[in-house]
């Protein structure tokens, strides 16, 4: 499969360029005994982390979902900005999309308000055309809904000459429902949620791999 130059690229947030698992952890486990729960292993936090928060906090806690989502966010809050970190490359690769005048913009399923908050603790402010989290859109990912909001505005339309970058099979599945290009980035941990060679041909190890594709082309 042949790349050409992209005219947009979107990219996932957590275990893609930024390492937050840790502090997901600590408070998934803090919200899990606050409400009564058994806490989770570090592996199963990242067997389960895929989905937006309005996704899977149902299945979880059922009607008191938003009680736990309140104290999720509130311990979230406590700690998040001491641990975030970025991952490998992951300037490196941004400061390849940007001087490539690429446009670039964030589709997560963290909440929108904390995305932006690491963004602008991080001083990344400047790389991204859009950054849309979670609620920020009517659906959050795989929805395409959330694709294009990252895109509005821009006179970028999702397809082919867009490529979404993400670590789980919630990206791949948002990207192929969104006709992008599907890219996989390996990140730090295995989440349980990787998908096969057949559904991603493009596969990176690091954030480094991709920039060096950037510049090449």
């Amino acid at each position: 499969m042949h790349l050409t130059r992209p005219r947009a690229i979107l990219f996932d947030w957590d275990n893609t360029l930024v390492d937050s698992l840790g502090v997901i952890h600590i408070a998934l486990n803090e919200t899990l005994a606050a409400m009564g729960h058994e806490t989770w292993t570090y592996e199963d936090t990242c067997r389960q982390i895929a989905r937006s928060m309005r996704d899977f906090f149902p299945t979880l806690f059922g009607d008191r979902w938003e009680a736990a989502r309140d104290i999720f966010y509130a311990s979230y809050r406590t700690h998040h900005l001491q641990h975030i970190q970025p991952m490998p490359g992951a300037v490196e690769v941004l400061d390849a999309v940007r001087d490539a005048g690429i446009y670039l913009a964030l589709v997560s399923n963290k909440s929108g308000v904390n995305l932006r908050i690491e963004i602008d603790h991080l001083g990344w402010q400047d790389y991204f055309d859009r950054a849309v989290g979670a609620f920020d859109a009517e659906e959050d990912k795989p929805s395409t809904k959330a694709v294009d909001l990252a895109l509005e505005g821009s006179g970028i339309s999702r397809g082919g000459d867009v490529w979404f970058v993400g670590d789980n099979a919630v990206d791949i599945e948002c990207a192929e429902a969104a006709g992008c290009v599907p890219m996989l980035m390996r990140g730090a941990v295995t989440t349980g949620h990787e998908p096969g060679p057949e559904r991603t041909p493009w596969r990176f190890e690091n954030c480094a791999e991709l920039a060096a594709i950037v510049r090449a082309l």
